[in-house]
């Protein structure tokens, strides 16, 4: 039986590569505090300008809201 290639290297998704380091800059812009990187984002969502819709919540289909 043969013996696998020590040099072989994983296969890495470009696009996780990317959402990775998007992720690991907002969190070092807000030193790693998620308190800080919501506040910091609700920042940048009211900056923005556009209309924030908030819905509420809903059922499971084939339940009823209890009176």
């Amino acid at each position: 039986m043969p013996e696998p290639e020590q040099d072989m290297k994983p296969w890495e998704d470009p696009i996780v590569a990317e959402v990775r380091s998007a992720r690991e800059a907002l969190l070092a812009a807000s030193a790693y505090d998620l308190e800080e990187l919501c506040r910091r984002l609700r920042q940048e969502q009211q900056a923005g300008g556009r209309t924030v819709v908030t819905l509420p919540p809903r059922l499971p289909e084939g339940k009823e809201a209890s009176a």
